[in-house]
């Protein structure tokens, strides 16, 4: 690919994850999807490679590269078409690790950051709930200190992660009183007593363990808070940018695959006596799918680039998955229609990306909300900044 975002060593780098993808990851992905489990040994082979170090410090075991090399990570995740697969390796290491290396001091991050570089530990990232949904401040779980700990009760659902990993980032409410100023975040091992999981049954992310997450009388000591109490509602919000423009990328990705497999369908597909890519509205429903995966991915790449240099993205993140996941539904849906029964079937690729771009409106914020949240800033002149370095 031709670009002005990416250097020949970020294409070296794509080249040697595509490979390792093929040989590691793909033989594995239907076992994967059909168990709901992804075996332990891929994570700390990703941890050998590095791909979990791309954008942590050098001081932790990380790479500290360029946003680029994330970028790169996460397309190539998407084509290996199993988006519970990609959500576990990103949800881990952009998810729960960032909050681990932002708001974590030195010896959270010896503990945690360091094991999560190498595969040793899995984290997840706990703060949505069953009543709050998108509503972050309406959350219901409290942490009430007493003495040198916290106890920690309430739930948490919709978790990447929940089921398996080592330990939990949780949001919960240090002054409930105080509404989204009363919000904390804290580290916990999974090992912690009065931590239960309940795996929940998806459409699609198959091979993604997804949780409801229960915690009843969980205490851990005031030394897990991370960061400043009452300060967890603003670091939330500091990282969706970085979260919301990765579900653009993966939106953006998923949509090239699509395309990708559906022109090679087209190309051998005869009916009629030709091929059907030969048929002009075949043809041109095609280029408008492929005009509109374009369009996303050169404003994914523009906002990568802003973000890289450490400016405030809020906006053109929100955007960025508002539209790219919109247009990614749209192209997995036209893509099956290019393959007619075929794409109905679960032998080819079309039925599960479809369930798997589902999603992709829904988490990490669905499209309504994103909408109010960009008509706030444009209508209403609201302007969000930044909260916490």
């Amino acid at each position: 690919m031709n670009s002005m975002y990416f250097t020949e060593e970020h294409q070296l780098f794509r080249q040697s994850l595509q490979d390792f993808l093929k040989k590691e990851v793909v033989p594995h992905i239907d076992k994967w999807e059909k168990t709901g489990t992804v075996e332990r040994f891929i994570w700390e082979k990703f941890g050998e490679m590095g791909f979990f170090g791309l954008a942590y410090p050098e001081e932790y075991g990380g790479l500290d590269l360029d946003l680029f090399y994330t970028v790169i990570f996460l397309e190539e995740l998407q084509k290996v078409n199993s988006g519970g697969f990609a959500a576990n390796m990103w949800a881990h290491a952009y998810l729960a690790m960032t909050h681990v290396n932002k708001e974590g001091n030195h010896e959270i991050k010896q503990k945690y950051l360091t094991p999560s570089i190498t595969g040793e530990k899995i984290g997840c990232l706990c703060i949505t709930e069953p009543f709050g949904g998108s509503d972050v401040a309406g959350m219901r779980t409290t942490a009430v200190k007493q003495g040198d700990n916290y106890v920690i009760n309430g739930s948490k659902t919709f978790i990447t992660n929940g089921v398996y990993s080592d330990y939990l980032v949780v949001a919960a409410k240090t002054n409930p009183e105080l509404g989204n100023k009363g919000i904390s975040i804290f580290i916990m091992d999974r090992d912690t007593p009065g931590i239960s999981a309940t795996k929940l049954d998806k459409l699609g992310w198959r091979a993604s363990d997804t949780a409801e997450i229960a915690f009843d009388n969980v205490t851990i000591p005031v030394g897990n808070l991370m960061g400043e109490e009452g300060k967890g509602f603003p670091y939330i919000m500091q990282h969706f940018a970085l979260e919301r423009l990765i579900m653009g990328i993966n939106a953006h990705a998923r949509a090239d695959y699509a395309l990708e497999y559906a022109q090679q369908y087209m190309s051998e597909r005869i009916a009629f006596g030709q091929t059907i890519n030969k048929f002009q509205a075949l043809r041109h429903k095609f280029v408008d799918l492929y005009a509109d995966m374009e369009m996303c991915r050169e404003y994914n790449y523009s906002v990568a680039y802003r973000l890289n240099k450490g400016e405030y993205v809020v906006k053109e993140a929100t955007i960025s998955k508002l539209r790219s996941t919109k247009m990614a539904d749209e192209v997995a849906y036209g893509c099956l229609q290019f393959l007619g029964g075929y794409g109905y079937m679960e032998d080819y690729p079309m039925a599960r990306l479809l369930r798997d771009s589902r999603l992709g409106p829904i988490g990490g914020g669905t499209s309504e909300i994103l909408r109010e949240i960009i008509a706030k800033m444009v209508i209403d002149k609201k302007e969000y900044k930044p909260a916490a370095k």
